[in-house]
């Protein structure tokens, strides 16, 4: 899909990944709106970019937010032809601590009801409205793209909510592909490993450091731009559909 003049909507978009998305959208031409919670800076990076982008206040698991964000976006741009998700939390918690405590299931269904239902309640409310648009000569009306994680794959010890929503957001990647090929629509999940994240640049720098150094090559923390560019190959690319792709530059997580 061409991405000058299209329809964006960005969720989480106003900072790390979401943010570096939404910039490299922008910069190609595209009309973006960023949805973020109320007490982020989505409507200070949505005015930075310009071309008619917004920012729409929204909680992704809320039906009513959203579906009023979209209508708002799709009636702004004429149009809503690419959806990318990467709203999200990380919780790390035990099954059962060092003191006998159980996992506190109120904090694994927040993790799951916000990474895995979050994602899938934007991406069917945004195809709602991709169905609308007129086919390319592809026959191409849409296309999402999800986040994942790798810890989807290599969940470390704490890690058992986050790694259950994210490996949900990986399994439902490729039912979703063939739910909408018919309608013209692709879907594709992006699994990245340890990238220059808000939550990450939070710790000490040794401990980045540290980090950095478990990764085969290159041997650093992932840039969010690296991030934006595949998700903008994702969108270009009519062949790239119901995959989930590692962007961990060959990163295995140990347990711990």
């Amino acid at each position: 899909m061409e991405i000058q003049g299209i329809g964006a909507i960005v969720t989480g978009g106003a900072s790390g990944l979401g943010e570096a998305t939404a910039r490299a959208l922008a910069a190609r031409g595209a009309q973006v709106a960023i949805l973020d919670l109320g007490r982020s800076k989505g409507a200070e990076v949505a005015a930075s970019l310009g071309g008619g982008a917004f920012f729409a206040e929204a909680d992704v698991t809320d039906e009513e937010a959203v579906t009023a964000a979209l209508a708002d976006a799709a009636s702004r741009f004429g149009g809503l032809h690419v959806c990318v998700n990467c709203a999200g939390i990380g919780t790390a918690m035990r099954t059962v601590d060092r003191e006998g405590r159980p996992f506190d299931l109120r904090v694994f269904k927040k993790t799951v009801e916000i990474n895995l239902i979050g994602s899938f309640n934007v991406l069917r409310l945004a195809a709602s409205h991709m169905v609308k648009n007129a086919p390319n000569s592809d026959g191409e009306r849409g296309v999402i793209v999800n986040t994942a994680s790798a810890a989807a794959f290599d969940g470390q010890i704490g890690q058992a909510a986050y790694s259950a929503s994210k490996a949900g957001v990986v399994g439902m990647t490729l039912p979703i592909a063939r739910d909408l090929a018919k309608l013209g629509i692709r879907i594709c999940t992006i699994a990245p490993g340890l990238f220059e994240t808000p939550m990450l640049m939070m710790m000490p720098e040794p401990a980045r450091q540290a980090l950095a150094s478990t990764i085969p090559f290159p041997s650093r923390l992932g840039r969010p731009p690296e991030f934006a560019s595949l998700a903008l190959e994702i969108i270009e690319n009519a062949m790239l559909n119901g995959e989930t792709i590692r962007l961990d530059g060959a990163v295995r997580m140990p347990p711990k």
